[in-house]
């Protein structure tokens, strides 16, 4: 479902596009205005469909778990495991990912000042926030986006852990429109984002 904010402003621009402009060529601009109207709606949906896991109780704290997992202290677990795993090695790993994790913490929220788009639960109110927020603003997402720099150094070194690691972005991609913080491109944007400036500084930190 679209928002009411979101349909009255798509019935405006739509009135202004038809307004006096019958037959008239349809222009870059407005073919982008459109695309991009289109693709809010289609985040949107995706925000409606994945937070219907906050109506049961096992769905919700797990979207929040998760979710403060990603605030930071998923970082010490995985830590503990790749010293179990690597031994001497980890040390090596976790600095490399460390530096991905801290320059990313300090690109994120630029970023997200710069393109200033409100929350999903901001902008619908049929959209309910199950927790607090660091900040008010959704892209990119910091916590996919930061995940991806710290995974990225593990994988290279440990490569059979692709899959756990994969799936550990879904779940935290998940818990992040689950309570209803984030869009589907917030995520993508994050971990796009987070793997183009980690890979490069993870292969020159390890010597791969």
């Amino acid at each position: 479902m679209v928002s009411p904010m979101y349909d009255e402003a798509q019935r405006g621009q739509e009135s202004v596009l038809d307004d006096g402009s019958a037959g008239a060529p349809v222009g870059p601009a407005s073919r982008w205005a459109r695309s991009k109207r289109r693709l809010s709606s289609v985040d949107l949906l995706a925000v409606h469909f994945f937070s219907r896991a906050g109506r049961w109780r096992l769905g919700r704290a797990s979207a929040v778990l998760i979710s403060r997992l990603g605030n930071g202290w998923i970082y010490p677990i995985l830590a503990l495991m790749l010293v179990a795993h690597l031994g001497a090695k980890a040390p090596r790993v976790i600095l490399a990912a460390g530096v991905n994790a801290g320059l990313l913490h300090l690109l994120y929220p630029r970023l997200k000042r710069l393109i200033a788009r409100p929350r999903p639960f901001r902008s619908d109110a049929r959209v309910a926030s199950l927790s607090g927020v660091l900040d008010e603003h959704s892209f990119p997402s910091g916590h996919a986006m930061t995940l991806t720099g710290v995974l990225v150094p593990i994988v290279m070194v440990w490569p059979d852990c692709l899959s756990v690691a994969v799936g550990l972005l879904f779940l935290m991609g998940w818990a992040r429109m689950a309570t209803g913080h984030h869009y589907p491109s917030d995520v993508c944007a994050g971990a796009g984002i987070g793997f183009v400036i980690s890979y490069p500084i993870s292969v020159w930190a390890l010597g791969v």
